[in-house]
């Protein structure tokens, strides 16, 4: 009795191999079955792609496995042939110490699968441990970015309890204001009433006297006429002298005032012309752009690597010029984004958005220099927002008496 493996209890690179050999040397089987003689009409390859469990299932004959075998006898495996060709041939040709050769690639096979289960187990460890970082990153920044909201909202509780305990006050002085002006009130009645009747006295009064007054207006008339004339004369003399004067010594109109300079000292002694104060939140950008004649400078580069550094620079250009579309329109403040080109020899091709400027730096100049040069070219007064990150972009950005704002201010606002 035959106690040899069958072909499906070989493993499945060896069983593999096995209905390889065979298909090649299909055709030159005598005694096909009937299933078989039509797949020994096709090619090579397709023979055991598609012929493949027909042969499994024909190879379980012993007699057919020795016709096989027979046409491998001729057959040169090559210096190529490795233990699971050797396997193959071991069982299909069964020759003395076969078992042992099968039993050789068997084990070959087993570790060589065992192999390649460690090398993806490995590798699966690998990515879990490389996404449990990421994950904890994303932690550290929600739970920092948590912070800085708990933050705000505790400002905004301490500026609302401001808010209420001044309504009060102004309550409280509104009505003693009120009881005041009832008493105030009541006291000019009663001194109108006692004007009235002195009034009524003085009026008689001046009945009296106006008619000894026409008499002697008419003789002050006269006098007055005769005064009013030499001032006259006098005053034409005066202001014919001092334009004379201000021709001969080409004096200029003054357009400054005594007091400009003592207001500017103290301006400067409070701080109120000082630096810009930062802006942190998308709702303080928000406010700022919506005010008339706003503008924004948008360092590139900086806002996209911090939003979005997995992606390519394109594809960061591109998500930020669409992000930010929308927000223009909604503010309608002039908008410029400068990108840092100071190494590349090209320019890649933008379509910028309705009411976007896209520049790129030229080359050797970074974008810090052309957002520095048009920032201090905005002139004194106007709102002007810089958003960026970089420490010297931000100060100089301060200096020229713009605003700093975050990068996170303004990707929450695009991410809305």
């Amino acid at each position: 009795m035959d106690d040899a493996p069958g072909l499906e209890d070989l493993p499945e690179p060896v069983r593999a191999r096995v209905v390889a050999l065979s298909a090649g040397v299909l055709p030159e089987v005598v005694s096909l079955p009937p299933g078989l003689k039509r797949i020994a009409s096709f090619a090579p390859a397709r023979r055991a792609k598609l012929g493949g469990g027909a042969l499994i299932e024909a190879l379980a004959d012993s007699d057919l496995r020795e016709r096989v075998a027979h046409q491998l006898h001729g057959v040169d495996p090559g210096q190529g042939d490795d233990a699971v060709g050797a396997a193959a041939r071991a069982w299909l040709l069964r020759p003395e110490g076969w078992r042992t050769r099968l039993e050789a690639g068997a084990e070959t096979v087993a570790e060589r699968e065992q192999g390649l289960e460690e090398q993806r187990e490995s590798q699966l460890r690998d990515r879990v441990a490389t996404l449990e970082q990421q994950l904890r990153d994303v932690r550290a920044a929600h739970r920092d970015e948590i912070q800085d909201l708990r933050a705000e909202v505790t400002k905004l509780r301490r500026r609302l309890g401001e808010s209420r305990s001044g309504e009060r006050e102004a309550t409280r002085a509104v009505e003693a204001a009120s009881r005041e002006a009832q008493r105030a009130r009541a006291s000019a009645e009663a001194e109108l009433e006692a004007q009235r009747r002195e009034v009524r006295q003085m009026r008689a009064e001046v009945e009296r006297r106006d008619a000894e007054a026409r008499a002697g207006r008419r003789h002050e008339r006269a006098e007055r006429d005769e005064a009013t004339l030499r001032a006259r004369l006098l005053l034409d003399t005066v202001l014919d002298a001092t334009a004379g004067l201000r021709r001969e010594l080409g004096l200029p109109t003054s357009e400054t005032t005594p007091g400009e300079r003592i207001e500017a000292e103290v301006a400067a002694a409070s701080g109120s012309g000082g630096t810009s104060r930062a802006v942190d939140t998308p709702a303080m950008l928000e406010q700022y752009l919506a005010l008339p004649r706003a503008r924004l400078v948008v360092d590139g580069y900086n806002v996209t690597k911090s939003a979005w550094p997995a992606s390519s620079l394109e594809a960061q250009r591109t998500r930020l010029l669409l992000g930010i579309a929308p927000l223009v329109v909604r503010t309608r403040a002039e908008t410029t984004v400068v990108f840092d080109a100071a190494d590349a020899t090209a320019r890649p091709p933008v379509a910028p958005p309705r009411g976007v400027r896209v520049l790129f730096s030229p080359p050797g100049v970074i974008a810090d220099e052309v957002i520095g040069d048009l920032v201090e070219a905005e002139p004194a007064g106007r709102v002007v927002l810089v958003v960026s990150d970089d420490g010297e972009v931000r100060a100089r950005a301060a200096a020229a008496g713009a605003r700093p704002v975050a990068a996170a201010a303004l990707a929450g606002l695009l991410t809305r």
